[in-house]
């Protein structure tokens, strides 16, 4: 009986902490659901306030524009964890430092990865090519087709398709070749010591102005670039839009070839024989006498 009766005490003991640790957890579990639902609630709207906000500001990418707005939502989703933890008595101090560690982990065996997603963000900020534009550095060249927070892919001249990591576009030398709207381009030829300089300069500038794309602002100028005791030459400079540049220097360089290609001289015909009386066809036979 005493047994029994032990047995009894001890279960009600353990249901009424059972039921002690319900409703003490019952409020965390609801706290915890509230601040969960509160949380996700207010990533969502303070995620798109961010892409929202920094889409009106000129110059800021689209791409950089949903990344920063992804760090806010999943930035305060990880607060909220935390917190909804703190519910439950876990101490949040620890599990904050455990975080840190982490990232600090991620970020040691990510570095590479870390540093083309600094340089994309750079070059979403600074733009010093754009989509569509045609850019060469020391390692890459092509035409930009995106740019995006860890790589650039580009179209080659010869129709290639090439990414580069962003970390080797920033920190480098650019050259844009479409970023400004006009472009020069210059032709230089040699000339005999006999052949006049000045004849040799308006027939280049003749030459530039008869191509439709060549602007006439700036004009066109000719200058002597060097000369020695046996031939001079001479360079013709000239502007056109930036779009057009390849094609117009290909059509003025062939034009120039061919402005000062030697003309054939005409071939002379042989000077025809004079006519002559036909001879007798009887030698001997004397004309009469009177």
């Amino acid at each position: 009986m005493e047994q029994a009766s032990d047995a009894v005490v001890a279960t009600r003991a353990a249901l009424a902490q059972l039921m002690a640790l319900a409703v003490q957890y019952s409020f965390s579990i609801i706290g915890a659901l509230i601040l969960i639902t509160i949380g996700w609630i207010a990533s969502g709207m303070l995620s798109r306030w961010a892409f929202n906000g920094m889409s009106r500001i000129h110059g800021i990418d689209a791409t950089l524009a949903h990344f920063f707005s992804k760090v806010v939502r999943y930035g305060v989703l990880i607060l909220v964890f935390v917190m909804a933890l703190g519910q439950f008595g876990v101490q949040t101090a620890s599990i904050l430092a455990a975080l840190g560690a982490i990232g600090l982990a991620v970020g040691l065996a990510l570095q590479g990865t870390l540093q083309n997603i600094a340089a994309g963000i750079m070059l979403l900020v600074l733009r010093p090519f754009r989509v569509g534009e045609t850019i060469e550095t020391s390692s890459v060249n092509g035409t930009v087709i995106e740019v995006g927070l860890f790589a650039t892919e580009l179209r080659t001249a010869e129709g290639v398709y090439r990414l580069a990591p962003n970390s080797t576009l920033w920190n480098v030398p650019i050259t844009n070749f479409s970023r400004l709207k006009t472009r020069r381009h210059e032709v230089t030829i040699s000339i005999d010591a006999g052949e006049c300089i000045d004849k040799a300069q308006q027939k280049l500038l003749a030459t530039a102005t008869a191509e439709k794309h060549v602007l006439n602002n700036p004009a066109p100028t000719t200058y002597v670039a060097e000369f020695d005791s046996g031939s001079a030459k001479v360079t013709l400079r000239y502007w056109m839009n930036a779009s057009q540049w390849w094609e117009t220097s290909r059509h003025v360089t062939k034009a120039v070839k061919l402005a000062f290609d030697k003309q054939p001289e005409p071939e002379k015909k042989p000077a025809a024989k004079p006519e002559t009386a036909p001879e007798s066809l009887f030698p001997d036979l004397q004309s009469p006498t009177g």
